[in-house]
Order: C-alpha cells, then sequence, then structure tokens
C-alpha cells in the first residue's frame, strides 16, 4: 500500500486539499480542491465542479508534475499540525470509469512519487519522507 492506514483514514477525513500544477507559461498555479483516495488505483482523485474545463486540469494535460497538500492543525494548544504532501505525475481524465471523486464527471489523478508525511501517524509507524517506486505493470494500467 502506498499509503499507511492512518494516511488513508486522514484523506478521508479531510474535506480540503490543495493542488499545484504548472502552467504552459511555467508559472506555478495554486488552487484548492476536495482530494479522495482511491484506494483501487492507489491515487489522489480530485474532482469537482466543471472540472473539466478548468485551468488546472487544463495544465495537467501540458505538463503531469503535480503536488498536493492536504493539512489542518489539530489540536491550537499545544500547536499541533497535520500535512501529508503528495508530489508526482497526474492524469486528466475526462470519463473515469473507477473514480473515487464525490463528483461526477472529468478527474484529475495523481499517481504519488514522493510523499512527506507528519503528525498523521504515531511514531514508530509514521513513514515521513519517502519515494514511490511503480512497477512497469501498474504505470501502463494507469496509462503513463
Amino acid at each position: 500500500m502506498i499509503l499507511t492506514d492512518g494516511e488513508i483514514s486522514y484523506v478521508a477525513s479531510q474535506r480540503l486539499g490543495r493542488v499545484a500544477t504548472i502552467q504552459p507559461s511555467g508559472e506555478p498555479q495554486l488552487n484548492p480542491v476536495s482530494c479522495y483516495f482511491n484506494l483501487a488505483t492507489e491515487t489522489i482523485d480530485i474532482g469537482g465542479h466543471n472540472m473539466g474545463s478548468s485551468q488546472k486540469y487544463h495544465n495537467v494535460t501540458c505538463n503531469p508534475l503535480v503536488a498536493v497538500i492536504i493539512d489542518d492543525m489539530a489540536n491550537f494548544d499545544p500547536s499541533t499540525i497535520r500535512c501529508l504532501e503528495i508530489r508526482g505525475r497526474a492524469l486528466a481524465i475526462s470519463a473515469p470509469t473507477d473514480s473515487a471523486a464525490k463528483t461526477d464527471g472529468p478527474i484529475i489523478r495523481v499517481v504519488p512519487r514522493r510523499i512527506v508525511s507528519w503528525g498523521i501517524d504515531p511514531p514508530g509507524v509514521a513513514l515521513g519522507s519517502r519515494s514511490i517506486q511503480i512497477p512497469l505493470i501498474r504505470r501502463r494500467r494507469l496509462g503513463l
């Protein structure tokens, strides 16, 4: 499994994340989004209203490199920050048949390549920063 059980639960518990894409001009673009972990594909699926006509969706069709951040403050006193950063390659899928997103229509599917996590899993379970090696057969199945 690419994400720990704690990280999967954390994604499911959050309503909002942010995705960074790269515009055709090379400038970064950052947008708030709804993120869902797709257990079947082990990806982050991002859906939303008018996704197919959004700039972030277009950006992914031109440059698949993305980063997704899901974070919050679990406590304020003492301050406890939780964060899951997922860097990877994204696919702009116009008619997904296996989406985890809560809206119909096009999605951005993020295939994790690097994960940075803190404050989510207990000590000894937390994996911190790690790179993900995607087997060739899975890359082909995902369309990479």
